[in-house]
């Protein structure tokens, strides 16, 4: 054991009050009082802080102790007793650290052969090339590398982000985005701009506003891609209250900007709000509309079925309409089922570009209908559900349909059958609306993902009216935010709410 003198000298301030009282009976060390004030109590066995500490000689105890004591690395389960330090003078002053390196040196050696090596690790990463590994899609071996530690750069950062644009690798796109915050470019504006891009296109405004709002210096682009981002994800309304916090901290807004504002209410069918912040770009910022702020007005007054007023628009404008802008018209005409006005833009686009006669007159034979299909999306699994196939269902997720159906008559749910156009009776019909396959994805995703977490389904037709007021319904009762995505736009249900307010 050390004496008090060479313990303080590693940091060590224990002291065990019988074990102290010896060493100062036995080598005349004068210390002070205060270390003796401890309760005479017996105390468990002494028990150093440092790994081993190799007492001072006092075979000469007027030698200088300016010295450093050796310290030797020792595992702690090799620590000697203390009762076994107990030695008659003889056998103090005959001690020396040779002697203890004698008594057990190939035990000791192999000790400190294993410490370091636990310490010091091999550089064992393999020698790979990152930008090639993403020039050739495999994205998911370039973020296992990074992982392993092989080291990366922007360029590389850069290219995997732009890389990762389905909601399908929305995992993928997390890892990098916790390697970007540990890295030393954490605060690239550029690099966080792609991931707010990413987030956007992965169907995740709520990471992507965990990106911006953590960003200390955004650029233009960032307010952009935030906008456009909720536009395209059906959250029109988060993207003008964004815009109207911009506007607040006195960023001076843009020609583009104004762009992703038309997108916005477009995507909640706010017309009136869309003409206003369209006057006020001209009249409050001085920025003159170009070609694509005509395009968001008619977006705007065409998706929400404005289609003589978007047509009156047009003429009134202070330059001359694309064949584009008839074009686009024209495709809202065919949506809302206004043949006669859609014949007529037709006819006004094809005046100012004939190149789209031939492709329009040209009419390819009706495609064969596609089969409901939706996908669920898991975090590391992508599951696909057919209508009509109810075989693959049965189990805990058709049982948990059922229990959901209960609780949604309950909760005042009422089957509109008037979606379901087959001949049959009025129970066959309420059957065939419970097993459409989007309520099958939701109820199967309800039991194979952690609890409150949202649930992303990708549908390739329209929903229906029916399965729209069902699954608001299902939000509120399971406390979950259900993404859908059907042919048209995203519907975001939280609270028995849905982000389309009705409106797709």
């Amino acid at each position: 054991m050390a004496t008090s003198t060479s313990l303080h000298r590693v940091e060590n301030s224990v002291f065990c009050t019988a074990f102290n009282t010896k060493l100062r009976s036995r080598h005349r060390l004068r210390l002070p009082s205060s270390h003796w004030s401890i309760s005479q109590k017996p105390l468990p066995p002494f028990k150093p802080l440092c790994t081993h500490a190799i007492p001072n000689d006092y075979r000469n105890p007027h030698q200088s102790n300016n010295a450093n004591p050796k310290i030797y690395r020792r595992q702690r389960n090799n620590t000697r007793n203390p009762s076994t330090h107990r030695r008659n003078n003889n056998q103090t002053n005959n001690w020396s650290p040779k002697s203890l390196d004698n008594s057990n040196t190939d035990q000791s050696e192999k000790q400190k052969e294993g410490y370091l090596l636990k310490e010091i690790k091999p550089n064992c990463f393999p020698d790979v090339d990152l930008m090639s590994l993403c020039q050739d899609g495999k994205i998911k071996e370039v973020i296992d590398y990074m992982g392993q530690g092989v080291s990366t750069d922007y360029n590389t950062l850069s290219m995997i982000l732009d890389r990762i644009t389905s909601p399908e690798l929305l995992e993928l796109g997390k890892r990098v985005n916790e390697f970007l915050r540990r890295s030393s470019l954490r605060g690239n504006i550029e690099l966080n701009n792609k991931l707010i891009r990413m987030y956007g296109k992965c169907r995740s405004m709520r990471d992507a506003r965990e990106v911006f709002d953590r960003m200390r210096e955004k650029s233009m682009d960032s307010w952009h891609l935030m906008i456009h981002g909720y536009a395209d994800n059906g959250q029109g309304d988060d993207g003008l209250l964004l815009f109207e916090k911009m506007k607040k901290l006195n960023v001076q807004p843009n020609g583009e900007t104004f762009v992703a504002v038309l997108a916005s209410c477009a995507s909640e069918g706010a017309v009136e709000e869309g003409l206003m912040h369209f006057e006020s770009m001209r009249n409050e910022c001085g920025i003159l509309p170009g070609n694509e702020h005509y395009l968001g007005v008619i977006d705007v007054m065409g998706k929400a079925g404005y289609l003589k007023e978007a047509m009156e628009f047009i003429e009134k404008m202070p330059i001359e309409p694309t064949a584009e802008m008839w074009e686009v018209l024209m495709k809202f005409a065919r949506i809302h089922g206004d043949i006669n006005l859609e014949d007529h833009f037709e006819e006004l686009m094809v005046s100012l570009d004939p190149s789209k006669a031939a492709a329009n007159k040209i009419r390819a034979p009706s495609p064969k209908r596609q089969p409901a299909i939706n996908m669920l999306e898991g975090k590391k699994w992508v599951h696909q559900y057919g209508n009509g196939n109810t075989d693959s269902y049965k189990g805990e997720g058709y049982e948990k349909l059922k229990g959901l159906n209960g609780h949604m008559r309950e909760a005042g749910y009422v089957p509109d059958t008037r979606y379901v156009l087959h001949d049959i009776d009025q129970e066959a019909k309420e059957k065939a609306l419970l097993y459409h396959s989007e309520r099958l994805a939701i109820a199967y995703g309800l039991i194979s993902t952690p609890p409150r977490t949202p649930l992303r389904i990708i549908k390739n037709l329209r929903i229906c009216g029916d399965c729209h007021n069902a699954i608001k319904i299902m939000s509120k009762i399971v406390g979950r935010e259900l993404i859908v995505r059907d042919n048209k736009r995203f519907h975001h249900f939280k609270d028995g709410k849905c982000s389309c307010r009705d409106y797709w």
